[in-house]
């Protein structure tokens, strides 16, 4: 008898180990040579030389599941998704995004309506227009509730990847870990953890566009932390730039409500995903100038560096956590599916 063959899972689309595994041995194959960085380089985004710049493109999809959820839904998410995308290229002034939309059968208008606004407001915030879409719509059961797609395009003068870190390199986080995640596991399953937790959902281009101009070319890394968190984000720089990096665990901004309802759960903020946050490396000698950059912006006060790169152990992340060092290992996929 015929063995049944693999099924895709919730976890081949949840970062991590799983689903780079899924694109590397079935997406690449869509990977053609161009004239810059495409499919095969797993960046944020792709970037193709345009005269003396480069057009930066992403799209990403949204199942986020509750659709909406302290601090932001799903039609801001979808909005400041992509247009961090698009920052975490170098790409900071997208010149328009494009929105489709696929609904089930009954949804309720008064929620398309309310996330519509919500995409609206975003888009203005980032000061990245919604020029083009497209609507489809399911039968019942078909599709759950809404899914949501947002692709950006942008003009950069200056290509920033993912595998730029070299030894001595500093890495700085925006902000506080684990607060996207952390919030739509408690709203998801009800848990009335005390203390408020909210998503961080937030456009970061604004942000990325004061480090850049503080750090120029020093800034030789960014991605942002979304599934598989921080944690993930390490592994595929300390891969793709063939060094190790140590985390230092107590340098790591995490806020007390996160940390404490983490902690309840049995689940590493690292490990959690962020909405509106940028990891982003830097050559030492222009770390602390980047860090002022970024706590001066208010969606920066809470930046740190918290780890750095190293000769030694490529494409491992160690956790020092004061008392001694350990693995951190690469998380195999996103702890809560449809998180974002």
């Amino acid at each position: 008898m015929e063995k049944p063959g693999r099924r895709i899972g919730l976890k081949h689309g949840s970062g991590g180990r799983a689903m780079r595994q899924l694109i590397e041995d079935t997406f690449l194959k869509l990977a053609s040579p161009v004239d810059g960085i495409g499919l095969a380089a797993l960046d944020d985004g792709a970037a193709l030389r345009v005269g003396d710049r480069w057009l930066v493109l992403t799209t990403d999809s949204h199942v986020v599941q509750p659709t909406f959820f302290p601090g932001g839904d799903a039609g801001r998410l979808a909005v400041c998704g992509t247009v961090n995308d698009l920052a975490m290229m170098g790409a900071t002034e997208p010149l328009g995004l494009t929105c489709a939309v696929v609904l089930e059968d009954g949804y309720p208008l008064v929620d398309l309506d309310r996330l519509v606004a919500s995409m609206a407001e975003a888009a203005r915030e980032a000061k990245a227009p919604i020029v083009t879409g497209d609507t489809k719509v399911m039968g019942k059961g078909e599709v759950d509730g809404i899914v949501l797609n947002t692709s950006g395009v942008a003009l950069a003068d200056r290509v920033v990847t993912d595998a730029g870190l070299r030894a001595g390199d500093r890495i700085i986080v925006t902000g506080t870990v684990g607060d996207h995640g952390m919030a739509i596991m408690s709203r998801r399953h009800d848990l009335r953890l005390e203390g408020d937790l909210r998503s961080d959902v937030a456009p970061v281009n604004g942000l990325v566009r004061e480090a850049l101009r503080a750090g120029g070319e020093d800034v030789v890394a960014m991605k942002d932390p979304t599934r598989g968190g921080v944690a993930g984000v390490l592994h595929e720089m300390a891969a793709k730039g063939k060094v190790g990096v140590v985390i230092d665990e107590g340098a790591v901004p995490v806020r007390d409500e996160v940390r404490a309802a983490a902690e309840m759960v049995g689940i590493d903020p690292l490990l959690v995903a962020n909405e509106g946050k940028a990891v982003i490396g830097v050559r030492a000698a222009s770390a602390e100038k980047v860090l002022a950059a970024l706590r001066a912006h208010p969606l920066g006060r809470d930046a740190a560096i918290v780890a750095t790169a190293l000769a030694e152990r490529p494409g491992a992340v160690i956790l020092d956590t004061g008392f001694g060092r350990r693995m951190l290992a690469e998380p195999e996929g996103e702890l809560l599916p449809r998180i974002c």
